[in-house]
């Protein structure tokens, strides 16, 4: 929606709040919760406050509104917080999923709170993620999902959905943008992004760049590498120009189209990061890489087999996980993704296809 577009509700009509303002990968795991409420109760108004970057994200879901938070400027603050609590009453909120549950939301909470409104957050389940991150008496066992988590926050509010029953969306149809990116090349279409957060759970280049040689000689995938930003372009354009098959699609596309691009990826391959729950929302086979961090958070990719995450060498790297978003990394695993093989990697994606 606009900015400052308003709707009217039908008097039977409910409006339900949901706030997830950032990052990409988060804001793209709210997706196939959405879709699964939107099936259940389809009478039901969703509004979605998030960042205006990612609006595009959630296009597939009907009945769906996206409101813009500017943080960093106009709502920023707890003067700008009031003032975007002010604009979101005139939505006629019945009450709110926060799915953030930061700062900022919870002054949101405070607001709606007082005036009567149900606001029921995430549980992030901080002290088992503790538990499962210590080096000593490590608790290393399966955490609930995030996508479960919200869909707990919905259930609180009365609406319980079952994440068993999601549909995915039909391929987003080829924009003329990506047909001249693509050139419609008949090869499998692979997804590469290389990077994420932290150097911690990012492949180190040098052997990505083994992947993408191997793998351009093969000569059966039509390779598009996805990352942002002007550092992440520059690496991104040497390496695409120096092989035939690989496109830097960085600047390329306009993120709708982007999304547009990775739901018709014949596989993504991508660190433990936001691209990765891009491409599983789409249903993308979508192999995940993992440094310091581990998918027992909680952060596995959408609907994806556990196969398809490969890890460092655990035996050796046995403190792993040693943080959720891998910002701690104890001495001695700065290295832990180089205990995984490009070979590896190569044979995971072949095996898709055998």
């Amino acid at each position: 929606m606009g900015k400052n577009k308003t709707y009217t509700l039908k008097k039977t009509e409910k409006n339900i709040l949901v706030i997830r303002l950032s990052a990409m990968g988060d804001v793209a795991m709210t997706v196939p919760v959405l879709r699964t409420f939107r099936a259940a109760y389809p009478e039901v108004k969703l509004t979605v406050l998030t960042r205006k970057f990612f609006e595009p994200i959630f296009s597939d879901i009907d009945n769906l509104e996206v409101y813009h938070a500017e943080v960093k400027q106009q709502h920023k603050g707890i003067f700008g917080l009031t003032k975007l609590f002010k604009e979101l009453r005139k939505f006629n909120i019945d009450a709110v999923a926060d799915l953030h549950n930061v700062l900022r939301s919870n002054v949101l909470k405070t607001l709606f709170s007082i005036r009567g409104i149900k606001v029921i957050q995430i549980d992030k389940g901080r002290s088992e993620k503790k538990a499962l991150t210590q080096g000593k008496n490590k608790v290393f066992k399966q955490l609930k999902s995030t996508h479960q988590r919200y869909a707990d926050v919905f259930d609180a509010l009365g609406f319980p959905i079952d994440l068993s029953k999601h549909k995915f969306p039909e391929k987003p149809k080829l924009t003329p943008n990506i047909i001249a990116l693509t050139q419609n090349s008949t090869k499998k279409w692979l997804g590469i992004a290389p990077f994420a957060q932290y150097e911690s759970k990012t492949y180190p280049l040098d052997l990505m760049v083994e992947v993408i040689e191997k793998l351009d000689a093969e000569d059966r995938f039509e390779i598009f590498l996805f990352g942002g930003g002007k550092r992440e372009n520059d690496i991104l354009n040497n390496i695409a120009s120096k092989y035939r098959n690989v496109i830097n699609t960085v600047g390329k596309l306009p993120f709708e189209d982007e999304l547009k691009l990775i739901g018709n990826l014949d596989v993504m391959l991508s660190m433990d990061s936001g691209n990765a729950h891009l491409a599983a929302m789409y249903a993308i086979p979508t192999i995940t890489l993992w440094g310091v961090t581990h998918p027992y958070a909680g952060f596995m990719p959408f609907d994806q087999p556990e196969s398809n995450a490969i890890l460092p060498n655990l035996a050796k790297y046995d403190q792993i996980p040693t943080s959720i978003y891998g910002n701690k990394v104890p001495p001695g695993y700065e290295k832990v993704m180089y205990s995984i093989e490009p070979k590896l990697v190569i044979e995971k994606l072949n095996g898709l296809f055998q």
